[in-house]
């Protein structure tokens, strides 16, 4: 367990404080960053005179064969090391010599995991924008074949008012679309260099912070060393939009599971979604959707976590902030998994538009139009809202709907009722007739649908 602080101690650290403290068996997650850092430091140090030409070249094909081996696995990463630093130094002293020793000069651990971290969370924004981009693109496909698919629209999970598949959809499209520019504006946040600053005072070595950040594409270097160390920030507002993601496809598969059920049956599941029952031959489960539901839970874990480790920390780096690893690394993991599972679900399920549209011409969705129909024909709306109140018990008690009843039947209630109140009241005319922006009529809808082309298309 020789340890490249071990200078300044006298005897061995005990194996379970060892075996406590060691990140190895996580943070080896970050070795292609890590690298990646290295060989930029040591070009750094190479331009301004800190190291020469000579030790650079040997350093980095000593860096680029370290990855090599430990990606294919000619080079195990065991627990011999405490973390991923110690692993690619002590292997890059052992096969170059005295030049590897150099690797390290004006750079710290804290620093340098500050970068590692930066970096991975940095290429997992960009990983999950591209997921979320490919799941719009699936329901804007989806939105586009179904602009009079007719179903009803819920408020308590109650029918509420006829609106159109494409229409649901596209709410969903809206929130996913948000959780595009939180990436966004993450990356903004977070794209700036930490290396350099040392253990929390910066170095008296003439560092190019500069070049280091051009060399590894950042805007530039952060500003202050003791804040470079010790921020995690961007963890948590990575985590935190992590979690608005989960929750969106949370309430997304609640939504499918309702559908999916044998009282609504709205939807069908792909075979290759679903699982069986170990005892009951007749169900098929939507057991993918449910395990994205039940995940949601893991990734609001993981920024609780953080939020938590983070709340009482002193400057500048603690070793609590170890802790930023394991639950990131599996949030974002699960959250990737989620979108390329729940998108591949959504693109392969069947709609049962027959189901639907009845769905909403038997729930009263179309009792506001009715209202609005009376108001049309001069009666004040409290009025029309009672007046049609009492037309729903009648068709309750008749176990019946609004369009089913006769003229007369409707004129025993209002003698304001004519014979156009069935045009009025239809799925069609229901949803037609609402075309401000935003609204679920075919011309609002396209122009809706115009606009999200144009944006995934930017």
């Amino acid at each position: 367990m020789a340890q490249l602080w071990g200078g300044r101690f006298t005897k061995e650290t005990d194996q379970m404080v060892y075996d406590f403290n060691a990140s190895i068996l996580f943070d080896q997650k970050l070795i292609e960053e890590d690298i990646t850092g290295s060989k930029a430091h040591v070009t750094m140090l190479c331009k301004q005179g800190i190291v020469t030409e000579k030790e650079k070249t040997q350093i980095i094909k000593g860096l680029e064969s370290i990855l090599k081996d430990a990606l294919d696995g000619t080079l195990p990463i065991t627990t011999q090391y405490e973390d991923v630093h110690s692993f690619v130094e002590a292997n890059l002293i052992d096969r170059i010599g005295d030049a590897g020793k150099k690797l390290h000069t004006g750079r710290s651990r804290n620093d340098q995991v500050a970068l590692d971290m930066r970096m991975y969370v940095r290429k997992h924004v960009k990983e999950t924008d591209a997921l979320l981009k490919q799941l719009l693109e699936v329901i804007l496909k989806t939105m586009e074949a179904n602009l009079d698919t007719y179903m009803p629209g819920f408020t308590h999970l109650q029918k509420a008012q006829p609106t159109t598949l494409a229409h649901h959809y596209g709410a969903y499209f809206e929130m996913f679309k948000r959780d595009r520019g939180r990436m966004q504006d993450i990356y903004e946040r977070m794209n700036y260099c930490p290396l350099g600053a040392g253990a929390l005072a910066g170095t008296t070595y003439p560092l190019d912070r500069d070049y280091t950040a051009e060399l590894l594409g950042f805007y530039g270097p952060t500003l202050n060393s003791m804040d470079s160390v010790s921020d995690r920030d961007y963890v948590i507002e990575f985590l935190s939009a992590l979690s608005m993601i989960m929750m969106h496809l949370s309430r997304f598969c609640e939504e499918i599971i309702i559908w999916n059920s044998n009282e609504y049956q709205f939807v069908e599941i792909d075979d290759a979604y679903s699982t069986g029952s170990s005892i009951m031959p007749q169900k098929k489960n939507p057991d993918i959707a449910e395990l994205v539901r039940g995940k949601t839970g893991r990734v609001y874990g993981a920024l609780m976590s953080m939020l938590t480790t983070m709340k009482g920390l002193p400057l500048a780096y603690n070793k609590d902030m170890q802790e930023d690893k394991e639950m990131t690394f599996d949030a974002i993991e699960n959250v990737e998994n989620c979108l390329v599972l729940f998108t591949g679900m959504l693109a392969s399920m069947k709609f049962r538009k027959d189901v639907m549209a009845k769905s909403a011409m038997n729930g009263f969705t179309n009792a506001t139009d009715a209202a609005d129909y009376l108001v049309m024909k001069g009666v004040p709306f409290r009025d029309a809202h009672g007046i049609i109140g009492r037309l729903v018990l009648y068709c309750i008690e008749k176990n019946t709907c609004i369009d089913a009843l006769s003229l007369e039947e409707l004129q025993a209630i209002s003698d304001k009722f004519e014979a156009d109140i069935y045009d009025a009241v239809s799925l069609e005319t229901c949803v037609n007739k609402r075309l401000t922006i935003g609204a679920p009529g075919p011309d609002a809808m396209k122009q809706v649908l115009m606009l999200h082309k144009a944006y995934l298309k930017d």
